[in-house]
């Protein structure tokens, strides 16, 4: 059982029919989703999947995927295996996300230009975001910097591509893993490919959006000292 991951093929897809094809407890899983079951510091989706011809609507309170399957939690008793069903996700807040973490990579991939170093974590909220990076010296100055850069970028307008490569293929880009642990698991034999064409090219899972522009303007809005050469920036969209 596996279940095909509809956010992969196209982030902008918030409405798919599927079939219950499992049930255990208070959890379904799909033969299809839109559902974004969270993961690299992205935020899961939420939302409704409904059935009986619209009739009966539970919301999804929680997903999360465990090997190849997601599993959506829902807010009463789960239809049976076999049942036609219809999911939506809370568009609003996808899209939040979807801009939010191509911001992130706008941000990673300026400082990798910029400074060549690499990511020690990060995290997505409805608000705002954070993401850490192995770097000594972040003065008011370099902040300054920063932040008119990847506001550049936003402008540019740069177009973002996702893809898959084979394994081997992907591993031979050169600084494709731009964090210090290599976080993809060893059975992934083919590798999702998040590229911002002319700024940024990544290994990713989660979901974003065509152009930069839409990301919208960006703003630095606090930093943090985790260490003598871990600094964290905070971010959030003003538009």
């Amino acid at each position: 059982m596996k279940t095909k991951l509809l956010y992969h093929e196209n982030s902008f897809i918030y409405e798919c029919s599927a079939k219950v094809v499992s049930v255990e407890g208070d959890e379904v899983a799909l033969d299809a989703t839109v559902f974004f079951p969270g993961g690299g510091g992205q935020m899961a989706d939420h939302g409704t999947i409904s059935w009986n011809d619209y009739q009966i609507q539970a919301n999804v309170i929680a997903t999360n995927k465990r090997d190849d399957v997601v599993w959506h939690t829902l807010s009463c008793t789960p239809p049976p295996v076999g049942t036609e069903v219809v999911g939506t996700i809370d568009w609003d807040f996808r899209y939040q996300m979807m801009r939010t973490h191509t911001a992130l990579h706008i941000l990673c991939g300026t400082i990798w230009r910029e400074f060549g170093v690499q990511v020690t974590g990060g995290q997505m909220y409805p608000d705002r975001a954070r993401m850490d990076f192995a770097m000594e010296n972040l003065n008011k100055e370099r902040i300054a910097y920063i932040e008119q850069k990847i506001n550049e970028a936003v402008q540019a307008d740069y177009p973002i591509k996702v893809y898959k490569l084979p394994r081997e293929k992907a591993f031979s880009i050169p600084d494709l893993i731009r964090t210090k642990i290599n976080l993809l698991p060893p059975e992934i034999e083919e590798v999702r490919i998040v590229e911002i064409v002319g700024l940024d090219l990544q290994a990713d899972g989660g979901t974003h959006v065509g152009h930069t522009k839409e990301v919208g303007a960006i703003r630095i809005t606090k930093t943090e000292n985790k260490g003598k050469i871990n600094k964290r920036l905070e971010i959030m969209l003003t538009d």
